[in-house]
């Protein structure tokens, strides 16, 4: 089967569909271009299936290069056979290559390379042919040197190389590897360790392989990192001595108690242990994917969540000894005014801090306050709720993560940004911007940083970079950019473009005052017609000589686009106007198919263009739920069982959703809770920046948790 060929099958696309999507990829067009605008070339799949695709086209083929290196040196060693070729053309992983070539590969020095040196392979051949004993006693007599002194080192040898040969059978380790996936337990004992009360519920832990889940793979790992855990995968012997018998043990008497000897021996020291060690890093690589794809689907909506655009917001980054950070932005993110208060511990200067930031709301016309959610914060929030009683204008707050927070004020762009503010007022400025615009904000930070996952620092750095970074560039493009105010760094995150090409376009834009239309960018430095195309239909220009190019229609669908409003008399200005309310309407009597090939594209992309043309300029992320805005505050030490209140998800984890009632300290809606119905995972119920009801359950004081339910919540409010 080619690599096509199993693409198109695991995918379920038609064949034609799946040669399309590799030709496109290898051809250098980006995910978001291909998904957005070349809907009819792969039946318009989404940028996930195809980023999927694109993964596993990259390691059919790494597969492929690893099966040619194979035969190529089993090939050199003149002990390439037709078995071997059908073994290799039937391997799936790269596990099972490696089983293939495990015989042929060069080992470094073993108790059996040792045993092939002094000349007992034709003793070991004998011995495993199981022959009568007195034949394999006489002739091991043979084999008798300087080197082998005995009869029975001669036969210990032997049994050293039968050894390592039942260790490399590829057949024998497939099948014992599925037995240890389905029969194998993983258990778990604490070490003496100051750290190990940590993990003290895997003290005594024993659970199987296959019903582990992931977050408890990691968290064993960690413990196991930490010292604070001996871990160990163990299978009753019962079960896979057995299996090995049948590939290599013959019912003879006169060789049973050698063969047995030898079996045993090539378990233990060998064949068990590399097992084991590849069924925990299987464990390890699921449990990493597993991680890496709750990064990816709580990133994405993060991104994603409602700007709050046209408010001036004071950005309130809390703290105790150095005080209270504050930066003021306007409507466009730009930095009104900035000050440090000190509300909070040790100095506590309530009333200086209240006086001042009331006549700071006033002057500036606040409309809303970020919040930091880090250290001070809950006494910051305390603070911020009295304020609010005391100013003449209506102003609410909202409580912002200000995860990665940190890392993005003391960063090289940062000091570019913002190099007459101190790292901490910077801080305040970010945490305003990203309750203004979250994607233009948080794209700034290591996407590693923003905090919507587990054992982050635990994961494969690389493969969770390059997940993230994807996600992010998915959200960029599917917003969309503006041309002319986006930052170096949003831009870079456009399809088709980089940091340098993002530089030099807003080189450009101040050099020119700003881009009149899309064709400018045709000017820009590096920026060739390659990167025009992938480029192009992400870009906005807001107010521009041409209607279209504040839309996702592609410049090269612009003849289309005017046929299309040809055929039914209208013209751009009705474009402009919000004057096409019935274009859907007039599409569907004359047949979307008809109208399509009148236009001369596909349905797909007809959809597209009628959908940019009623709504110019629109953001996909006005339809996604607001932030919960706040003007009073409440304790951990208010909340009794039954309390109902609207809390916004902030991070969803394999075993439930954190969800935050406005207390400081997130509450646990565990998976068991989240719906009456079956809830295979939590990603199925609830995404980050959801606005949930939520009933309180539990709460412990001294361990700061709150146990939350969405149970039950609708019929008690009927």
């Amino acid at each position: 089967m080619t690599i096509e060929e199993r693409l198109s099958s695991e995918f379920g696309l038609r064949a034609d569909y799946s040669q399309n999507i590799i030709n496109l990829i290898d051809e250098g067009n980006t995910i978001p271009f291909i998904a957005r605008y070349r809907k009819e070339m792969h039946g318009s799949c989404d940028d996930q299936v195809l980023r999927n695709f694109a993964d596993r086209l990259k390691y059919l083929r790494n597969l492929n290069d690893e099966k040619e290196k194979v035969q190529k040196v089993i090939t050199e060693q003149g002990k390439w056979t037709d078995e071997l070729a059908t073994a290799l053309e039937q391997a799936m992983t790269m596990t099972e290559v490696e089983d293939i070539y495990r015989p042929y590969k060069p080992k470094r020095k073993t108790r059996a390379s040792v045993a092939i040196a002094k000349g007992l392979e034709p003793l070991a051949d004998i011995l495993q042919a199981q022959s009568k004993k007195f034949v394999v006693l006489q002739e091991a007599e043979k084999f008798i040197t300087e080197e082998v002194l005995t009869v029975e080192d001669a036969i210990a040898g032997a049994k050293d190389i039968i050894a390592e040969r039942i260790s490399d059978s590829a057949d024998l380790r497939k099948d014992l590897r599925e037995m240890l996936a389905t029969k194998a337990f993983v258990e778990c004992s604490l070490l003496e360790n100051e750290n190990n009360l940590t993990y003290e519920t895997y003290a005594n832990f024993k659970q199987e392989v296959k019903n582990i889940p992931s977050h408890r793979v990691l968290a064993i790992n960690r413990g196991e990192n930490e010292k604070c855990l001996k871990v160990d995968v163990v299978i009753d012997e019962k079960l896979t001595l057995p299996v090995i018998e049948k590939y290599f043990k013959k019912d003879n008497e006169d060789t049973n108690a050698l063969m047995d000897e030898t079996i045993a021996d090539a378990y233990e020291r060998l064949l068990f242990p590399s097992l084991e060690r590849e069924c925990r890093n299987n464990l390890t690589d699921v449990a990493n994917e597993q991680a890496i794809k709750m990064f990816e689907v709580n990133l994405r909506p993060l991104l994603l969540e409602s700007p709050l655009k046209n408010n001036v917001i004071l950005g309130f980054d809390p703290g105790y000894h150095n005080g209270c950070k504050i930066a003021v932005i306007n409507k466009h993110g730009e930095v009104l005014d900035t000050t440090v208060v000190y509300p909070t511990p040790p100095r506590s200067k309530t009333e200086e801090a209240l006086e001042k930031l009331k006549a700071m709301i006033e002057k500036n016309k606040v409309d809303i306050i970020a919040i930091g959610n880090g250290t001070a914060s809950k006494e910051s929030e305390i603070f911020v709720a009295e304020l609010i009683k005391h100013v003449s204008r209506p102003v609410s707050y909202a409580v912002v993560s200000e995860a990665g927070a940190s890392v993005y004020s003391a960063s090289k762009l940062a000091a570019e940004e913002f190099p007459d503010y101190d790292v901490n007022l910077r801080s305040a400025v970010s945490i305003a911007r990203r309750l203004q615009d979250p994607l233009a904000e948080l794209i700034k930070i290591d996407v590693k940083s923003i905090g919507v996952g587990q054992y982050q620092h635990d994961m494969p750095q690389n493969r969770l970079t390059e997940v993230l970074t994807g996600v992010v560039e998915d959200c960029v493009n599917s917003v969309g950019v503006d041309l002319n105010t986006a930052s170096p760094s949003l831009l870079s995150y456009v399809s088709g473009l980089n940091k340098s090409i993002a530089n030099n376009i807003v080189a450009y834009r101040t050099k020119n005052k700003g881009f009149k239309s899309r064709e400018e960018l045709l000017q820009v430095a590096k920026l060739g017609p390659k990167a025009y195309e992938q480029c192009a239909g992400f870009l906005r220009v807001v107010g521009g000589e041409n209607v279209l190019d504040n839309t996702a229609v592609h410049p090269e669908s612009y003849d289309a686009t005017r046929k299309l409003l040809k055929i039914f008399s209208l013209s751009e200005d009705d474009v402009k106007n919000n004057n096409l309310g019935s274009l859907p309407k007039y599409i569907e009597e004359k047949g979307e198919k008809s109208v399509a090939e009148a236009c001369g594209v596909g349905v797909p992309t007809l959809s597209d263009i009628t959908g940019e043309l009623l709504k110019p300029g629109r953001d996909i992320r006005e339809s996604m739920p607001k932030p919960v805005l706040r003007s009073d505050v409440i304790h951990m030490e208010d909340l009794k069982e039954g309390m109902v209140f609207k809390g916004v998800v902030r991070n969803v984890v394999d075993f439930g959703a954190f969800v935050d009632i406005g207390v400081h300290q997130d509450g646990l809606v565990h998976i068991s809770q989240l719906s009456d119905g079956f809830v295979k995972h939590p990603s199925d119920v609830v995404k980050v920046g959801d606005v949930v009801d939520v009933k309180v359950t539990a709460v412990d004081l001294p361990k700061k948790r709150i146990s939350l339910t969405m149970k039950g919540i609708e019929k008690e409010g009927e």
